[in-house]
């Protein structure tokens, strides 16, 4: 089996090419901001990002017909359930057309739809583990303002697959395990895994907070805020300016623990909060499965770091052994996904808007 891979994030593309379910080959092409900014929407950037894919192609000499299939990062799609969808002309044009939220992820049905074009009949588009892989309990969705419901939207491509891959590693399947899963970077998100489902997660907005994102904030500081700001400089706070960044005036973890290894005290603090709020995070969503929960699970680039791993670990280990997966897998998660559906062992899902 021949898989192409296209991930398409906010100032990169990487690519890579996997067979027989073994990544041979991996791109990461870097974007500068200002090469970005000739766009004034993502989806103007379709052929920029489609020339990184074919030269790709081209020196790793991949005849495109030997393909069986192309599989593009998820985009901001409606509620989803998890798995593979086949890229379909109703998924375009929403990812083109109708969706709220700009994000370069949007891209990735788009590149591989235009990859299987060139390749032929034989190949197949999908997508796989898209950010709004929605399976919440109802009464998870309940927010306390009717009108305004719970949302799950997240690094769902990794933590399933991180998931998974802890779960076959303690002897059971992912329809049999209860991990907790913390991706932990620019944006945090928590998660529970509960009978083969995310049942419940905390997103980057009312969560803990991250490098540069404020996570949940008290709601009434907040709407005295948004009447001195406007609507972008209150999402520029929320998502860009906030976080470790607005505490320590970086975004760079490793130079916040530099500091602290020179005494900085004040950076310390603040550091041990970031740690803290994963840490209740977790253990609120132990509760939704009664602290019944094998596996807690760190994952993301900040689960590089030691400090905040011992930290977590010591907070929560009367719930259950932490283990650390750091970095981000959404690469092999793709490839893997689609191999799993090629090979017979996942179902296709069809991508209709209701």
């Amino acid at each position: 089996m021949k898989i192409l891979v296209i991930n398409p994030g906010a100032t990169s593309t990487k690519i890579g090419f996997s067979i027989d379910n073994q990544m041979i080959a991996t791109k990461n092409y870097a974007h500068q901001l200002k090469e970005l900014q000739q766009f004034n929407h993502i989806n103007q950037q379709k052929f920029f990002r489609l020339k990184c894919v074919e030269e790709f192609i081209t020196e790793q000499g991949i005849s495109l017909d030997s393909l069986d299939a192309v599989v593009g990062r998820g985009g901001i799609l409606p509620p989803v359930k998890a798995g593979a969808y086949e890229v379909n002309q109703a998924m375009m044009d929403y990812l083109l057309y109708e969706t709220k939220v700009e994000h370069a992820s949007n891209l990735g049905a788009i590149l591989a739809s235009e990859i299987k074009n060139k390749a032929g009949k034989e190949t197949r588009a999908f997508i796989y583990d898209p950010v709004s892989v929605d399976e919440f309990q109802e009464v998870a969705r309940i927010s306390g303002l009717k009108g305004v419901p719970r949302r799950s939207l997240g690094h769902a491509l990794n933590m399933r697959a991180v998931a998974m891959k802890v779960a076959t590693e303690i002897g059971v399947t992912y329809q049999e395990a209860t991990i907790i899963v913390a991706h932990l970077g620019g944006g945090n998100s928590v998660s529970i895994h509960h009978k083969g489902q995310m049942i419940d997660s905390y997103s980057d907005d009312e969560g803990p907070f991250s490098t540069e994102r404020t996570g949940g904030l008290p709601i009434k500081e907040v709407i005295h805020l948004c009447y001195s700001h406007t609507e972008k400089e209150m999402m520029t706070l929320y998502k860009r300016a906030g976080g470790l960044l607005s505490y320590t005036g970086t975004n760079d973890a490793r130079a916040v623990e530099d500091e602290i290894k020179k005494g900085n005290r004040e950076f310390e603090l603040v550091f041990q909060a970031l740690a803290y709020q994963v840490s209740k995070a977790i253990g609120s969503l132990a509760t939704v499965v009664d602290g019944k929960v094998n596996r807690i699970v760190l994952t993301g680039g900040l689960a590089h770091s030691s400090y905040l791993a011992d930290f977590i670990e010591n907070s929560t280990e009367f719930i259950a052994p932490l283990i650390v997966v750091a970095g981000e897998h959404e690469m092999v998660a793709l490839s893997n996904g689609i191999y799993r559906v090629l090979t017979g062992q996942e179902k296709i899902n069809q991508f209709q808007l209701v």
